[in-house]
């Protein structure tokens, strides 16, 4: 297994930031936009996408912060405001939890339909700004994540440009080191902040580290299980539900299926 996710983190971070840059750069050319509008939450993911604006399209991208201040840490929040001081972009704060009562006054309880609503939440504030401003809306799915379907459908999967959607967790953290990301970011759980004490890996189960394995083997070495299993190293158990996952997650990385 280390072996495979050494493989994995030795990458030329120089050419993949490069190549980045080019792509954003070119589809806002191309669809005439006048800038990025980008949803910073103190993440890595995130914070990785605000880095990169920040060398290339400073001037061009706004950073949204929107804690829910009922759940949201302060700590977040405050990593936040100081990722996008530090990258020098603009930003405005939103606290979602105001929005987020009056919705929940109207629906039946349920702590995953109003977790995700939270995601949903700040995609309609994200598409408001960028409405407003003739811009394009960035995405900060890492390939991880994506892959597994760890994202909300129309929340933090909405979005016109996906800068960072093929690289990795293990991919992201290397590559924040390159991009001057600080340490406290890199090392600090991820959370997508659905919900009180809200930790990724705890959900599911899993370390990223393994999450990416099995998936790398899976996709770019095209192994077969038993082989994943014996000779990579991992867990069965771990390999059934991240493979379960990817399998039942299809909808969530298609445009809606429609009838012909």
């Amino acid at each position: 297994m280390k072996k495979i996710l050494e493989e994995i983190k030795n990458q030329d971070y120089e050419s993949i930031k490069k190549g980045i840059a080019q792509f954003l750069l070119g589809e806002l050319t191309s669809s005439h936009a006048n800038g990025l509008v980008l949803g910073l939450s103190g993440g890595i993911d995130s914070a990785v996408v605000a880095a990169i604006c920040s060398n290339f399209l400073r001037e061009k991208t706004l950073a949204i912060l929107m804690p829910d201040s009922e759940i949201t840490p302060s700590q977040e929040t405050e990593d936040a405001i100081f990722l996008a001081e530090r990258f020098g972009l603009k930003y405005k704060i939103i606290d979602i939890r105001s929005i987020h009562y009056e919705f929940n006054k109207h629906l039946e309880p349920n702590k995953w339909a109003l977790g995700n609503l939270r995601a949903r939440i700040r995609a309609n504030i994200l598409y408001y700004h960028a409405n407003v401003t003739t811009s394009l809306v960035l995405g900060s799915s890492d390939k991880s994540e994506f892959l597994i379907g760890y994202f909300t459908k129309y929340g933090d999967g909405s979005s016109d440009l996906q800068p960072i959607v093929s690289l990795y967790k293990t991919q992201i953290r290397e590559f924040a080191r390159h991009l001057g990301v600080p340490a406290k970011i890199i090392q600090k759980k991820s959370s997508p902040h659905l919900w009180s004490n809200h930790i990724a890996e705890d959900e599911l189960g899993a370390t990223y580290e393994e999450i990416d394995v099995i998936l790398y083997c899976m996709m770019e070495k095209k192994m077969p299980p038993d082989e994943i299993l014996n000779i990579v190293g991992v867990r069965a158990h771990v390999f059934d539900k991240i493979n379960t996952l990817y399998k039942n997650s299809e909808h969530k990385r298609v445009l809606a299926r429609h009838f012909i």
